[in-house]
């Protein structure tokens, strides 16, 4: 059995507009592994990468985040060191207790929207489990591809539980299956979810405006040869001056007839004689 002792520094920050922040530390030792970061309202801002031998801000530059002196990770050393002799020291005071467990949820889903034969990435988001040790498995239509996975480190939250994100690059192809199974000591049964490659069907919005552009353009179009008919028939006053041939009017009339059939309205009624203006 293997325990993990959280130690946490937490501070409430606030001005007299009552505008709050939560800043906080958290040390976390078991006695294989260790974990420090320091956070803001949430967000962590600053990390330990005890693999590397060196500090790692979380936070990106142009978020202007707020830089930790110098000898920050050498004091997260430390931190490590002081957690596991405090652990060893509360095991054998309260006689190994047990364990506590709490079971992850999980969630899976790609980075970006899917086309049929251009790279990808499936993301299997593991959230809420302790302890912090969890397995994860990836298969493809039922054969199994987690060495083409890879792991992040662990995230602690502000209730001492562990996220964990595992990632796939992928190439979609119709039909395909995938899977992320999640292996926890707080889990009765390994907990699978099932991702399949389904393409969104193309969006109807630009045949829509498309069509309801011709329409309103042929709408005007007739609308426009109608009033020049008119208006050039009152305009004049003697002769053939603003009359026009029944074989121009007649096409007048059908283009707002064909018109109106587009639009799904009945049909005019009358034959397709040359208007009479009085």
């Amino acid at each position: 059995m293997k325990l993990c002792l959280i130690l946490v520094c937490a501070a409430v920050l606030h001005t007299e507009a009552k505008f709050k922040h939560k800043d906080i530390r958290l040390v976390v030792c078991s006695d294989t592994e260790k974990e420090q970061i320091y956070g803001l309202d949430g967000e962590e801002m600053w990390h330990a990468d005890f693999t590397q031998g060196k500090e790692v801000m979380t936070m990106p530059d142009f978020a202007d985040p707020s830089y930790y002196e110098e000898g920050a990770y050498e004091g997260a050393v430390a931190n490590a060191e002081t957690c596991k002799q405090n652990l060893a020291l509360f095991v054998k005071a309260t006689k190994s207790p047990a364990e506590p467990k709490v079971a992850p949820q999980t969630s899976i889903y790609s980075k970006s929207d899917v086309e049929l034969g251009a790279r990808n990435t499936l993301i299997c988001h593991i959230t809420g489990f302790y302890p912090a040790r969890v397995g994860v498995q990836w298969t493809r239509n039922d054969v199994k591809v987690t060495d083409e996975a890879s792991l992040s480190r662990y995230y602690v939250t502000d209730d001492r539980t562990f996220n964990l994100i595992s990632t796939l690059s992928f190439t979609p192809k119709q039909g395909d299956i995938y899977t992320c199974t999640v292996e926890h000591v707080a889990l009765d049964r390994p907990l699978t979810k099932t991702w399949d490659v389904q393409v969104p069907p193309p969006s109807l919005g630009p045949t829509v405006f498309c069509v309801a552009g011709l329409a309103a353009g042929l709408l005007g179009t007739a609308v426009g040869i109608f009033f020049f008919i008119k208006g050039s028939h009152k305009g004049s006053s003697k002769g053939n001056c603003g009359k026009q041939s029944p074989d121009f009017v007649r096409w007048a009339l059908l283009s707002e007839q064909k018109l109106l059939e587009l639009l799904g309205k009945k049909k005019l009624v009358g034959k397709t004689t040359p208007l009479t203006f009085k």
